[in-house]
């Protein structure tokens, strides 16, 4: 079968996209420092442990498994983080990118699948945003990205390099059937945080910013089941390898939902309370972000299938009460 390098293959979205390669007929080898991972996500295929900026082990790994191309999901992205640490940002995502990048260009391998995020687009009230958006991130997890998808574009022109970039909306739920799901440490993420503080696993979930220009005061943000996104990710990859070229596509459902209709939705779903308290805005945090475009759907077909909210949180929720992997 066919190899495919995954950076960061032990996460979130890289564990759910190696078991999607793997349905797919390829074959995921996952590169991943286990910083933010864990090896017990790693079902898929071969595990392989390294840091992006380490060019040796990086052309060991090509050497040894000669992938057809690079899922590439490995980076820091905490917003608050990001705030107050740029530096590890830009040394990390951006620096790290570059390691892989050119060590994937000097093995021959120019098909490459980037993870960016709508981050890049910062803050633009009330509009629906779609690839051709202005991109002004407002923090150094969305720079850095932004970064990244210059310096492939840099090497399309100078290498031949062909990049599939996809500019995530916020991911959510977990595999159905259980074998992977989202867990961080520490947690930042609402959904999660939200069905911890229902299992009593935190005291109660914090509500960030009632006083943004919305309905209900709460940002607003466009979900996707994490397993539609990471089907997006195969497509993305046969469009590599039918020789379509580089391509921008966003990857949002164009459904925005508060952080007070998430809780109203977990409730229901749950059946169980949401203990919440609200606290003041974070930094770096944008009022709305909902996509506003057809691009994937119109030219990869893909179509988000198991996105609505309730289907989302359920899923995560079963995985929530089915076990994490060990700290």
């Amino acid at each position: 079968m066919t190899n495919i390098l995954v950076t960061g293959g032990a996460g979130y979205i890289g564990s759910h996209a190696c078991k999607a390669l793997k349905a797919a007929g390829y074959t995921p080898v996952t590169y991943d420092n286990l910083v933010t991972g864990w090896q017990d996500a790693v079902k898929f295929g071969p595990f392989e442990k390294g840091d992006l900026t380490d060019r040796a082990r990086l052309d060991e790994v090509f050497e040894t498994y000669k992938p057809a191309a690079v899922m590439h999901f490995a980076a820091l992205s905490q917003v608050g983080e990001a705030v107050s640490q740029p530096g590890k940002y830009w040394a990390n995502n951006v620096g790290g990118s570059l390691t892989l990048i050119e060590a994937a260009v000097a093995a021959g391998c120019l098909d490459f699948v980037f993870s960016s995020t709508c981050a890049t687009y910062g803050d633009h009230d009330n509009v629906v945003l779609d690839e051709n958006t202005p991109q002004t991130p407002l923090n150094a997890y969305g720079a850095s990205k932004r970064a990244v998808e210059d310096i492939l574009k840099d090497f399309g022109a100078s290498d031949g390099l062909n990049a599939v970039i996809f500019r995530y909306f916020n991911v959510a739920g977990a595999d159905p059937d259980a074998e992977v799901g989202e867990f961080h440490q520490p947690e930042t993420h609402l959904i999660p945080l939200m069905l911890q503080a229902i299992k009593g696993e935190r005291d109660a979930l914090t509500v960030f910013g009632t006083d943004y220009d919305t309905p209900d005061g709460t940002c607003i943000r466009d979900y996707v089941h994490v397993c539609d996104l990471v089907d997006a990710h195969v497509l993305g990859l046969k469009w590599l390898q039918d020789g379509k070229g580089s391509r921008v596509f966003n990857l949002g459902t164009g459904s925005g939902f508060s952080v007070m209709e998430v809780i109203d939705h977990s409730r229901a779903v749950t059946n169980q309370a949401v203990p919440y308290n609200t606290g003041a805005r974070r930094a770096g945090d944008c009022t709305k972000l909902v996509s506003g475009s057809t691009r994937a759907g119109e030219e990869l077909g893909w179509e988000p299938k198991r996105s609505s909210l309730d289907l989302m949180i359920g899923d995560a929720w079963r995985w929530h009460q089915s076990g994490h992997y060990e700290s």
